[in-house]
């Protein structure tokens, strides 16, 4: 069953308003004067790698992301390391993390808010300035690894919504 927070980014994502009236983004990812640009659903993985921690100890450290952009049911893109966002139309961002808020559970990657630190191509993308990541749905890998240098991912889904300042 559907949650109030994916209809009303599903409401969101079709009428292109920031609104989320009934479930406000938490103060450290909203994005006052902005307006959506394009919101996309992601599918695919959180990948880590087992390296010495700042105590010595082997642990988890996230690597990267790597994920199928849809709309509608349809691959319009991927996300991956940078990290990049890129649209089947050649527009791309890269973004760097000002602002997290924690996950709805426990195994769920923080949602995000993103500032766009460059661009590349003509597209959709080109007017960004700011991407959020919310909704996620698993991707945290935690505790202590065997073997350094080796990998390991988590699956996650997230909604990504892109903003341009009004």
């Amino acid at each position: 069953m559907p949650t109030l927070k994916s209809l009303a980014f599903a409401v969101l994502a079709l009428t292109g308003t920031t609104a989320l009236a009934a479930d406000p983004l938490p103060d450290t990812i909203a994005a006052p004067g902005e307006s959506v640009v394009l919101g996309v659903h992601a599918e695919g993985a959180q990948v880590y790698e087992c390296k010495a921690a700042a105590d010595g100890k082997l642990a988890w450290a996230f690597r990267e992301p790597v994920a199928t952009l849809l709309s509608e049911g349809k691959t319009v893109g991927r996300h991956y390391a940078g990290p990049n966002w890129e649209l089947a139309d050649g527009s791309a961002v890269v973004g760097k993390a000002v602002g997290n808020a924690p996950g709805a559970e426990a195994a769920d990657i923080p949602w995000l808010k993103l500032e766009v630190a460059s661009r590349r191509g003509s597209g959709t993308l080109t007017p960004v300035t700011t991407v959020q990541r919310i909704n996620t749905h698993g991707g945290k890998l935690d505790g202590a690894c065997d073997k350094a240098g080796e990998f390991r991912s988590a699956p996650y889904s997230a909604d990504y919504v892109f903003l341009k300042k009004d």
